[in-house]
């Protein structure tokens, strides 16, 4: 299968789901000044872009290592992305992402929030980590690869401006614009979820 920018660059946009991401932003930075909320934001996006490029440079290798085949985690990973789309329809995923933040600030971890929870699991969570090795595994070329982190730093991009808008953002989306793009991004997700079993078994059946 030749590697599609398109198909890895939604995926990617959807997984990392950027309006999502913008009200547990603006939570575990609500006592920052503007300069510093800009440094987490700069910092967590460069953290997400190293852990995503490794899984996708080097997620494949360590499955052979681990006598893990492509195609058996292509089914297992297309449904846990289901299981994240399903989070993201039926309103599980921002009641994860609010208990997560809850915890980093209770327990007074402003000023490393770049690396946890913002990076690490909100950004280049379990969900993004299998998205970004199952795209990988399309690349049939060391081109392929490039162009696939290339993908990942434009998605983490696109999150990184949120972060810096999230004000605005949240104040134009609203509760009901959030929601129903919540909504509208966990379909197309759980399509893109199908379409990697659907890979994953005709790739074990021919």
């Amino acid at each position: 299968m030749t590697f599609d920018l398109v198909s890895a660059l939604t995926t990617l946009i959807v997984i990392l789901d950027p309006p999502g991401l913008a009200p547990s932003f603006i939570a575990l930075t609500a006592d920052m000044s503007r300069v510093e909320r800009r440094a987490v934001a700069f910092r967590a996006s460069v953290n997400a872009v190293v852990i995503l490029a490794l899984a996708a440079l080097f997620g494949e290798w360590l499955l052979a290592r681990l006598g893990i085949g492509l195609q058996a985690f292509r089914i297992a990973g297309g449904l846990l992305l289901f299981a994240t789309a399903y989070e993201m329809v039926f309103e599980r995923r921002d009641e994860r992402k609010a208990a997560t933040a809850e915890v980093a600030r209770s327990a007074d971890r402003i000023r490393r929030v770049a690396a946890f929870p913002l990076a690490v699991p909100l950004m280049a969570g379990p969900g993004a980590i299998t998205a970004t090795i199952l795209l990988a595994g399309r690349a049939t070329h060391p081109a392929g690869l490039a162009l696939l982190v290339g993908m990942i730093v434009v998605a983490v991009a696109v999150c990184l401006a949120v972060f810096l808008l999230a004000d605005q953002v949240e104040r134009l989306l609203g509760i009901t614009g959030r929601i129903v793009l919540a909504r509208l991004l966990g379909v197309l997700l759980a399509a893109l979820a199908i379409q990697f079993v659907v890979d994953g078994v005709q790739a074990l059946v021919l």
